[in-house]
């Protein structure tokens, strides 16, 4: 059921981290480390993996975070960074997946990847700590308007995957509505009358991302 060669280009985990001093600490897990080999997908993360605020982050419509491949060779031009200053995982995704986009990922989109069954629950909104780690303000932003935020999974089927792994469809519940879209709404980048009330019908759209 495959509409385009999709597959695993990297896998990234960390757990989190107290970082600063004094009046100026945080606390993060969105420094990530490249896994080599095998790694359990459980259904609120991936193994090695964890959320330093679980208010925000973290739970099971956002158990594993996505990032096109694809992408990184845009930012690494807009940016001036080379590919070894900006690596795969520097927006702090679990998998860094070739060959998929935010046009072409729908949400409730059922991928199998090794033995894991994940379900697309929404796109990814970035928060401050993207903008600290790399002492850029206004990259959160730019992560929403060029349309290129990626996205989250929701565990249906805990199991194994690791880096070179086919991201094989599975099933396909709302063509019509691409991950792109739900952030054009979402943002009122691109917004229809009646795309609110429609995108909160979606079965698959993760609740708090309709609250």
């Amino acid at each position: 059921m495959n509409e385009i060669a999709a597959r695993i280009a990297s896998v990234q985990v960390g757990m989190p981290v107290r970082l600063g001093e004094f009046d100026d600490v945080w606390f993060t897990a969105i420094f990530k480390s490249p896994v080599a080999g095998p790694v359990a997908v459980k259904t609120r993360n991936i193994e090695g993996d964890g959320q330093a605020d679980l208010r925000v982050h973290g739970g099971p419509n956002k158990a594993v975070m996505a990032y096109p491949a694809g992408h990184y060779p845009l930012w690494r031009n807009e940016l001036g960074l080379s590919e070894e200053q900006f690596p795969l995982g520097a927006f702090g995704e679990n998998l860094t997946v070739s060959g998929l986009s935010e046009n072409t990922v729908c949400i409730g989109d059922i991928h199998q990847i090794g033995t894991a069954v994940l379900q697309v629950s929404q796109p990814r909104s970035p928060c401050w700590k993207l903008a600290r780690k790399w002492s850029m303000p206004d990259l959160p932003k730019k992560l929403v308007t060029s349309k290129r935020s990626g996205w989250y999974y929701r565990v249906l089927q805990e199991g194994i995957l690791q880096s070179g792994d086919d991201v094989q469809l599975l099933q396909r519940a709302h063509p019509d509505w691409p991950v792109r879209r739900v952030t054009d709404v979402t943002y009122n980048l691109d917004r229809n009358e009646g795309d609110l009330a429609a995108m909160d019908r979606l079965e698959a759209l993760a609740s708090d991302w309709k609250e």
